[in-house]
């Protein structure tokens, strides 16, 4: 007799491909989507606007802002509760923060000098200026960049604020850090049921925004690849041609620096080099597409938390490198800045060009939250210097290309920093490993991850 029971279904097609989905970390989403973003940037430029119906790929800007935004408002809680904790909840004293602050400034010193000295070496061995036109470009916009004058004074005296909440409606990070630090030292010397609530409340708000970034982060794939988008289709790949040695100028020079001054720091303090790379390829990512060093903050705290560093150090050592740590920032500097003396047909002695070296590592530190902090920098130096402005206005064409090499690298440095700065500290904990899958995605899409215990 036939059996007349239907078959059992095998698993639903659109269960297979779900789950196909699911296995995609969020790096290869990320990577997944610039390559949309650079085809739809080529596709659909700025500059052929009508001939697409009046569409172009600038106007998915409103995208990329979303992500850009959800990541700045969720800075202040997630920074201020993490260093309270972190300080105040482990029986730190200014002493020790002091300790952490003095080591940690000593080596973003010490690091920038080699950015400067590896930008210096390379413009003068290439000379990607010679043979570039100055004579049509205009200095409007690069003499409104020189008229902000940073000076070394007011970077330090900009670091205490008036008002707490005055900096967090501004997102000034290194502001937070001050004030988080009093406070949290402030909060150790308090005992009792006070004490026990302030850091009951600071801890559960640093979870709860932890979770919050893995929520932001399910939608980073979405907004980066409409920031890859804007930006091919504003400046477009053509750009390149006129500019080309300069771009491939910076992008060497700061593959020379990974390789040549943040390598050999990783082997020397004994930083478990694979490790570190898979920790930190996604906030890289991020920082590369978005040209945002705020956008990769959240998760590069994620990550070095997970590899082993302990959050107080995490909480204090990110943030103040990205004032005074900005690797791939200063190198552009010293490369830019020359080159817009090879441009002018100027023969900058090697004596005036490390005197221009010192003033850049000065006035460069702190100003992270300009707007265009190292074009700022860049155009005051040439004031200073003499050196013809229209310089500015000739890298302003491909800069949003150099803008997302240096920041990316200044993400890497600073993560760099903070695990040095915990084997320094003795504090870090090599037990402590990276997850395979996208923890934090994980969680955001309440998928099955495991989260890595707290190191501290």
């Amino acid at each position: 007799m036939q059996n007349s029971a239907a078959p059992v279904p095998s698993e639903p097609l659109n269960g297979k491909r779900k789950s196909f989905l699911r296995r995609i970390s969020l790096s290869q989403w990320i990577l997944i989507s610039m390559v949309i973003g650079v085809i739809l940037g080529a596709a659909y430029p700025e500059s052929a606007r009508a001939a697409h119906g009046g569409w172009a790929a600038t106007d998915l800007n409103v995208l990329s802002s979303i992500f850009l935004r959800m990541i700045k408002m969720l800075i202040v809680p997630l920074l201020f509760a993490t260093l309270v904790v972190g300080i105040a909840g482990h029986g730190d004293d200014m002493k020790r923060v002091g300790k952490l602050a003095l080591r940690s400034i000593i080596y973003f010193e010490v690091i920038t000098t080699f950015a400067l000295a590896v930008g210096l070496i390379v413009v003068n061995v290439v000379k990607p200026g010679r043979g570039v036109d100055l004579g049509a470009a205009s200095t409007k916009e690069a003499t409104e960049l020189a008229s902000t004058h940073p000076t070394f004074s007011g970077v330090i005296e900009h670091t205490v604020p008036t008002s707490f909440f005055d900096a967090a409606a501004r997102n000034e990070v290194l502001q937070i850090v001050f004030f988080a630090i009093i406070f949290a030292v402030a909060l150790s010397k308090v005992e009792g049921p006070s004490k026990t609530f302030m850091l009951s409340a600071c801890e559960s708000l640093s979870e709860v925004m932890f979770k919050f970034v893995g929520v932001v982060m399910a939608y980073a794939p979405i907004g980066i690849g409409a920031a890859i988008a804007v930006t091919i289709s504003k400046s477009g790949l053509g750009v390149l041609r006129n500019l080309g040695i300069l771009v491939g100028s910076l992008y060497g020079a700061l593959v020379i620096f990974a390789l040549f001054v943040l390598l050999p720091v990783a082997i020397i303090f004994k930083v478990p080099v694979r490790r570190f790379i898979r920790a930190i390829k996604e906030p890289w990512l991020i920082a590369f597409s978005t040209a945002s060093s705020e956008a990769a903050f959240p998760l590069a705290m994620e990550r070095m938390e997970q590899m082993g560093v302990p959050r107080r150090i995490v909480a204090f050592v990110l943030p103040t490198g990205y004032s005074f740590n900005l690797d791939g920032s200063t190198l552009y500097l010293a490369l830019a800045s020359v080159f817009a003396a090879q441009a002018a047909g100027i023969d900058m002695p090697i004596g005036s060009q490390i005197l221009m070296m010192l003033t850049l590592m000065l006035t460069s530190k702190g100003v992270a939250a300009v707007p265009r902090a190292a074009l700022v920098i860049l155009s005051g130096a040439l004031a200073q210097f003499g050196l013809p402005l229209q310089a500015v206005a000739v890298i302003l064409g491909v800069d949003a290309l150099m803008d997302m090499a240096r920041t990316s690298l200044n993400v890497v440095g600073n993560c760099l920093a903070t695990v040095v700065m915990a084997r320094l500290e003795g504090d870090f904990d090599r037990g402590v490993s990276v997850p395979v899958a996208d923890a934090i995605v994980g969680d955001a899409l309440r998928m099955p991850a495991v989260r890595t215990p707290d190191p501290v």
